[in-house]
């Protein structure tokens, strides 16, 4: 069975989230994205402390699909730049992991 990732995805708004999800799952990249809206976000840039309103996606795939992945967010993104942070998923409903794989780009499917 592949690898499956949960990958963490920030967006500056409903519309580029909306956006992302989309690019993802019309593309199979993705079996699944949660969106999660009114993140608030703290962090540091360009040498200030900063927040923002985001909105936090999380996309499960395969870790064989990880560089697609990064070049559509990449392609649709605004951020110069963006989270997208991947973490394996080290354990999980077999039905679920098999479900993942089944469900995302069949035509690279190690």
């Amino acid at each position: 069975m592949a690898e499956a990732i949960l990958v963490f995805i920030t967006a500056g708004s409903e519309a580029e989230a909306a956006q992302i999800s989309s690019a993802l799952l019309e593309a199979r990249l993705a079996a699944c994205v949660n969106r999660v809206s009114g993140v608030h976000s703290e962090f540091w840039w360009q040498g200030a402390r900063d927040t923002a309103s985001e909105a936090l996606l999380l996309a499960k795939t395969r870790r064989d699909l990880w560089p697609r992945v990064l070049e559509t967010i990449r392609s649709v993104h605004s951020y110069e730049v963006f989270e997208a942070i991947a973490v394996p998923i080290i354990e999980g409903s077999p039905e679920y992991l098999k479900w993942i794989e089944e469900s995302t780009a069949p035509d690279i499917q190690s």
